[in-house]
């Protein structure tokens, strides 16, 4: 199985309000995109690209030795999510075949269990498909209206959606290339095309850094397994 890593890295984080981009914001000694790659740079993953800003000076000031010649930064990002995710691709195109298998990983999840990411790559690499690491929802949810409740949803067909999302690179490129309604994750491009990826339940540890407060939070479970 021929398998590599896609972190889109090119946004400004700008609800953690530290004065820098949201990727780089210290965290256990290094910065959190450190340690969202170090999560996936692991065997069989091959190679981790990581999309940035074309503007990005941040990331040559940083170390990134630890992970040898793995890791390639490419200087693509665009404005949304989607956009980096398909320059990617696109940028990376000369070390991707279309059937291998691309790991789309947040920059913003450093907290990645290893054994969440054997479980993604065994229950999705015989999949026609692909699949995302997502956990169901435990809380009631409520539909709003303003600062209304309008209706409580049913929370038993609801899953709360993790990364890494695992798709062929052809048939995410296209997903993404033909994606008309607006897309938050690549399992939303992919679903357009009338195909239904995996859900893999993943682990509550692998939150998504959000707010100030998430930043704690993910330097206690990184220290814990230290």
């Amino acid at each position: 199985m021929s398998v590599c890593a896609l972190i889109p890295a090119a946004g400004s984080g700008t609800r953690i309000a530290s004065g820098e981009p949201k990727q780089y914001a210290a965290l256990a000694g290094r910065p959190m995109l450190w340690h969202a790659i170090r999560a996936v740079c692991v065997p069989p993953v091959q190679y981790v690209f990581v999309v940035l800003s074309p503007g990005d000076r941040d990331f040559a000031r940083h170390d990134w030795s630890a992970f040898q010649d793995k890791v390639e930064p490419l200087y693509c990002g665009g404005e949304s999510r989607r956009d980096s995710v398909y320059n990617g691709l696109v940028a990376a195109n000369d070390a991707v075949n279309a059937d291998d298998w691309v790991l789309v990983h947040d920059a913003a999840r450093p907290c990645l269990a290893l054994q969440d990411l054997k479980n993604l790559l065994r229950e999705c690499e015989a999949d026609e498909v692909g699949g995302i690491l997502a956990l169901p929802v435990a809380d009631t949810v409520k539909k709003a209206s303003g600062n209304r409740i309008e209706a409580t949803e049913d929370r038993t067909q609801l899953w709360l959606a993790q990364t890494p999302q695992m798709f062929r690179a052809g048939l995410l490129l296209q997903a993404l290339r033909q994606a008309k309604l607006p897309v938050t994750d690549e399992a939303s491009a992919v679903e357009q095309m009338g195909l239904k990826p995996k859900l893999v339940p993943g682990s509550r540890e692998n939150l998504k850094v959000t707010w100030p407060e998430d930043l704690a939070i993910a330097e206690g479970i990184l220290k814990r397994r230290a």
